[in-house]
């Protein structure tokens, strides 16, 4: 496997019914980065997920979906880093984060799960907290809603005017990662959000 081959997960779950779920931003951006570089995503039932690959400057790009529902991304994850030897430097994992407002990007090169269900999993699956991870805004429910019920609903009406707009701002900096790597990007998106 070439030094220079990337991976890129987006985290969500699968079926019509979640498309356009707050947790399902990692999908959502996996996707706008699949039309861009034109890339088929097949289902591959050894590796519980959607992937696909192409040729993006020097690096051989990967994507991938998870179908395994997010809980368990992780089950998928080991199994697509068994078929690709590549370090974590090399793999950067898009989900999204109740802890920042909604439209707000963060990228970091390691850390904790942050309470996140689908980071867990992966960190408890390959063992390791070593991988790029670039969390998407969503924001906190109102009124102590629940939270399982917040994060699998619909973005609002409100939302909904911006969020393809807070999508394409999260290729970006996917983009910016795969060519610069995780430091000039986290310069670059981690200083602003999507509203500005």
């Amino acid at each position: 496997m070439p030094e220079s081959s990337r991976i890129i997960i987006g985290l969500g779950n699968p079926g019509k019914e979640y498309a356009w779920t707050r947790h399902n931003f990692g999908f959502l951006v996996v996707g706008e980065l699949k039309e861009r570089y034109q890339i088929s995503l097949k289902n591959d039932r050894a590796l519980s997920g959607l992937v696909g690959k192409t040729q993006a400057g020097d690096s051989l790009l990967y994507l991938f979906m998870p179908t395994t529902f997010m809980n368990h991304s992780g089950v998928a994850v080991k199994a697509l880093l068994r078929k690709i030897d590549i370090g974590g430097e090399n793999i950067l994992v898009i989900c999204d984060d109740l802890n920042l407002d909604y439209g707000q990007l963060r990228i970091r090169p390691a850390g904790s799960d942050g309470g996140h269900n689908g980071l867990s999993s992966i960190i408890h699956e390959i063992g390791s907290k070593s991988f790029a991870r670039l969390r998407g805004g969503i924001g906190q429910p109102a009124h102590q809603r629940d939270v399982v019920d917040y994060v699998l609903s619909n973005f609002d009406a409100t939302e909904k005017k911006t969020i393809n707009n807070f999508i394409n701002k999260a290729a970006d900096c996917a983009e910016v990662w795969l060519k610069k790597g995780v430091g000039d990007t986290m310069d670059q998106f981690n200083k602003r959000t999507n509203n500005e």
